[in-house]
C-alpha cells in the first residue's frame, strides 16, 4: 500500500481546502483510509476515516459537521473537504490506511499500518 496526501496550503479562517490522498491498495475488500493531523508539540489526532466499499465515513467531534470525507474508486482517491476552518485546525494532516479485522479503532492511529506523507494546512486568523 501506498499513500500519497496533497491538497494542503494557507487559508484564512473560514476559508475551505480539500485534502487528497491518492492510494495504491492490494485487493482485498476490506480496506479503509483515514487521515489524522498533528499540531506542533501535540499528539498525532483523528479527523475522519472512510471503508472503502461501502463509503461508511467516520468523524472526529471536531471535524463532524465541518469536514466531509469520500472516495472515488476509479481514481483510487480519498478527499477531505474541510471547511469553516479554524486557526485550531493547523496542523500536517496525514493520510493513512489499513486492512480492518473484526476490530478496528479508527480513532486509535496505532490500529493504521499505512501510512502516506504529511501536507501543512495553516489557518490564520
Amino acid at each position: 500500500v501506498q499513500l500519497q496526501a496533497s491538497g494542503g496550503g494557507s487559508v484564512q479562517a473560514g476559508g475551505s481546502l480539500t485534502l487528497v490522498c491518492k492510494v495504491s491498495r492490494g485487493n482485498k475488500s476490506t480496506f479503509a483510509v483515514g487521515w489524522f493531523r498533528q499540531a506542533p508539540g501535540k499528539e498525532r489526532e483523528f479527523v475522519s476515516a472512510i471503508m472503502w466499499d461501502n463509503s461508511r465515513p467516520f468523524y472526529a467531534d471536531s471535524a463532524e459537521g465541518r469536514f466531509t470525507i469520500s472516495r472515488d474508486a476509479a481514481a483510487n482517491t480519498v478527499q477531505l473537504e474541510m471547511n469553516s476552518l479554524k486557526p485550531e485546525d493547523t496542523a500536517v494532516y496525514y493520510c493513512a490506511a489499513d486492512y480492518p479485522g473484526s476490530t478496528f479503532y479508527v480513532e486509535s492511529s496505532s490500529e493504521w499500518q499505512y501510512w502516506g506523507q504529511g501536507t501543512q494546512v495553516t489557518v490564520s486568523s
